[in-house]
């Protein structure tokens, strides 16, 4: 079948692949160092537990079938060899059924995490990274010329991720229709980046145009995708821009990167193709039932999509296979933050000696900057966030990590940038407590060096230690 391939989207295909590859290669480095603390054996949210009482039809995982530490270890290191090797170029040495049992590893290792990774893997990007990944098993290697209809799912993918997000902010939170969003966004964001305090002391006019443009390059744009070319490359390339623009103002862990690698796919580089053989009738008819299938699942997100109720972020499968997207339907006007603290005084009070534990990404001292992190993903401290809008995020993990404070777990302090207690000597009382954080103006910034103002607003948890813990004689 003629028509079944694409030969001058070879370059696109590498360029795709090798992009996607390294994406994967964070993902799994991100799970292999903060496992332990977060879903090991002793940590916040344990997969055992979580097996327990979610059967394997609703979150297939092989921890299903044995679970252990040195296990998920193995797995998530395991992740980043293969992921190592395919951006490297392995798959390009194998036969085109070995290049696809390549690709398929990776995502069937990360879908194995991601399904009894809980909370703290409750976010869009995992669900994008693995229908992005099932997709890129059947994009072939260089014996054959790329599939048509897998580029096509590619840019499917990249439109419901760009339409839906602009979708649910107009439907959403009235200052994306004002175009104020931005006047607030950049302080209120999860994880702000060490540009974010620029980007909120834009002129306004400035913010508004920001806006403005947000909209046209997901309402409009997406669908220039299926365009002829060269329409649909600067379509895409102006997708690209938009989120390099995105990377700068903040730290939203590869969600950017992961968009950044489908717009690629979609990009025609002018390159000549190199001469391949025709594609294998297997391969063709495996390709062409998984295209059937994801035309078939489709069929929710786009309702999904198109509801008064659309919802962010759902994945409508366990597998993961086709899923909703959106982010920021609505904008938090003040930021808080919990700050939590530690005292090794018997008798806690308002003057003992409370010291404050430091978070790797999230705000915390007002002189410190924040930091770079994305596409790596701070778990710990997105959820902070979360925890810092409603209590009801803390869940059950909250008040275990706070415990893991008290006893000075290695794993957990790990997670943290800074214990304020020497190794062995851990805390006798932790606290939380809820403060506003707001950005310093220009003024401020030159005269105290801090570009955050902070103010306590109440408390979040009251001095506690562990339970039967003895004073000291």
């Amino acid at each position: 079948m003629g028509w079944f391939t694409a030969p001058e989207y070879w370059l696109s295909r590498l360029v795709f692949q090798r992009a996607l590859a390294a994406v994967y290669l964070v993902a799994f480095l991100t799970a292999a160092l903060q496992f332990r603390a977060l879903l090991g054996e002793r940590g916040l949210l344990p997969v055992p537990r979580f097996v327990e009482r979610v059967p394997f039809s609703r979150a297939p995982s092989l921890f299903h079938w044995r679970y252990s530490d040195a296990l998920f270890a193995a797995v998530a290191w395991g992740g980043c060899a293969v992921s190592a090797a395919l951006l490297a170029g392995a798959d390009s040495l194998l036969p085109l059924w070995g290049a696809m049992l390549l690709w398929l590893l990776p995502w069937a290792l990360y879908l194995s995490i991601v399904n009894v990774g809980q909370t703290w893997y409750g976010f869009g990007w995992e669900s994008l990274l693995l229908e992005t990944g099932f997709l890129a098993v059947f994009l072939g290697n260089g014996e054959v010329a790329p599939p048509v209809v897998v580029l096509f799912l590619l840019r499917w993918i990249l439109f419901r991720v760009e339409f839906g997000a602009g979708l649910i902010k107009m439907r959403g939170d009235e200052c994306w229709r004002k175009l104020t969003c931005l006047h607030h966004h950049h302080e209120t964001q999860p994880m702000p980046g060490p540009l974010s305090w620029f980007f909120h002391h834009l002129p306004g006019p400035l913010h508004k145009a920001e806006v403005a443009a947000n909209h046209v390059t997901q309402l409009i744009v997406p669908f220039l995708l299926f365009t002829p070319q060269p329409v649909a490359t600067a379509a895409a390339a102006l997708m690209i821009v938009t989120q390099l623009w995105l990377v700068l103002s903040g730290n939203f862990s590869w969600l950017n990167w992961i968009t950044i690698v489908l717009a690629l796919s979609a990009v025609r580089f002018p390159a000549h193709a190199p001469p391949v053989a025709p594609a294998p009738l297997w391969y063709e008819v495996v390709v062409l039932a998984v295209a059937a299938l994801v035309a078939f699942l489709s069929y929710r997100p786009v309702v999904n999509m198109i509801s008064r109720r659309q919802v962010m972020n759902r994945s409508f499968d366990p597998l993961h296979l086709v899923n909703t997207y959106g982010a920021f339907g609505s904008v938090s006007r003040i930021r808080y933050e919990v700050v939590v603290e530690g005292t090794l005084d018997d008798t806690p009070r308002e003057d003992s000696d409370w010291r404050e534990y430091e978070f790797r990404g999230k705000p915390g001292d007002p002189r410190r900057w924040p930091r770079q992190f994305a596409p790596y993903h701070l778990r710990l401290d997105w959820l902070m966030w979360f925890v810092a809008l409603s209590p009801a995020y803390a869940g059950s993990w909250f008040g275990t990590f706070m415990e893991r404070l008290l006893e000075g777990d290695r794993a957990t302090l790990r997670l943290l940038r800074r214990s304020p207690f020497p190794p062995g000597r851990p805390p006798r009382y932790v606290r939380a407590r809820l403060f506003r954080y707001r950005y310093t103006t220009w003024r401020e910034l030159r005269a105290t060096g801090a570009c955050w103002d902070r103010t306590y607003v109440r408390e979040f948890l009251p001095p506690t230690r562990l339970a039967g813990a003895a004073r000291r004689p």
